[in-house]
């Protein structure tokens, strides 16, 4: 039996290196849901791709949309082109199996946005360090995937959202919220995402640093570490129990909603590592916001996401004009 929603995975390769894994993943998904691939690639990559896509896979071009974040390009064209109201939406790293996306499906049932956890899998070094950034978002509040599942009709109703952010998934979940939706963190549900390069890995630290501009409590708490673990250094016991604490914290998010069953007991010992790295990545995420923005394919994004109450007010703006015209 398939399932009733389409499968939208944004593309836009440099290095076909992957393909032939992903084209494997498509083949299997394919007997499960609808498969739209929006494929924003170079004209040659793109016609590669078009051999390599398995029969009963859609292959789209990207349509024009506002803004330099191509993947909002990307899950606008597929979001407009759906054949179901039913929407995931996926990185091109994310391997779904049966179970997890039928639950996600499932839950929109009863919710207009559905955000699962991901998890790495396989774990190389460079996974496991930035798991501690998954348990410690856990612990905090919830974690941000790179998949979604949502209902079609009310982002198309909203107009879309903003291509000029960087941090493009909680723009998509703010847009939901704004426009009157229901949004869900399925933390118990694991979705598989295979970990990138550590050359990728690498290049990804200062921009994921720059995402907290759409958080301004936790930016300023990232921006303060660093000042406190230099005034520490000359007093180890108070070092020590600060990474103590940020271990226990990560731990108390690897053990909520059902969390040990997805992550090992390993896990939390990254969490001080990456808050490490973190701290001193956020001043410079500073420093780009000082140069105009962070660096995004051939130019610089300055804005991380729009503020909630911001979405709001322009909703109830265009609502107010939208009356006042009938």
């Amino acid at each position: 039996m398939t399932v009733d929603a389409e499968y939208v995975l944004p593309l836009r390769w440099t290095d076909d290196a992957g393909l032939d894994e992903l084209v494997a993943y498509l083949t299997d998904l394919r007997d499960l849901i609808d498969v739209t691939v929006v494929d924003g690639s170079s004209p040659e990559r793109f016609a590669a791709h078009a051999r390599a896509i398995p029969a009963g896979v859609r292959h789209l071009p990207v349509d024009p949309w506002p803004g330099h974040n191509c993947k909002v390009a990307g899950v606008m064209t597929g979001l407009r082109g759906a054949r179901h109201d039913r929407v995931v939406i996926a990185d091109d790293d994310v391997r779904y199996d049966e179970g997890a996306l039928r639950a996600v499906v499932g839950m929109l049932e009863s919710a207009d946005l559905v955000r699962p956890q991901n998890v790495f899998v396989p774990a190389p070094w460079h996974a496991r360090w930035d798991t501690g950034r998954t348990l410690l978002n856990r612990a905090l509040g919830h974690d941000y995937p790179g998949t979604l599942a949502l209902r079609r009709r009310i982002v198309i109703d909203a107009g879309g959202y903003d291509g000029d952010v960087l941090f493009e998934n909680l723009e998509l979940i703010r847009t939901v919220r704004a426009a009157g939706g229901r949004v869900v963190a399925a933390d118990r549900i694991g979705v598989v995402r295979r970990p990138p390069e550590v050359r990728h890995f690498l290049r990804q630290r200062v921009r994921q640093a720059y995402d907290d501009f759409a958080q301004p409590a936790r930016l300023l708490t990232e921006l303060a570490v660093l000042p406190l673990v230099l005034l520490s250094v000359r007093r180890p016991r108070r070092l020590l129990a600060g990474i103590a604490a940020v271990v226990a914290l990560a731990e108390w998010g690897r053990r909520r909603a059902g969390g040990r069953r997805l992550f090992p007991a390993t896990a939390a010992l990254w969490a001080p590592l990456w808050l490490a790295e973190r701290a001193v990545c956020v001043w410079l995420a500073l420093a780009s916001r000082l140069r105009g923005g962070v660096r995004y394919s051939d130019g610089r994004l300055r804005r991380a996401a729009t503020p909630l109450r911001e979405l709001r007010r322009r909703r109830a703006e265009h609502a107010s004009r939208a009356g006042a015209t009938t």
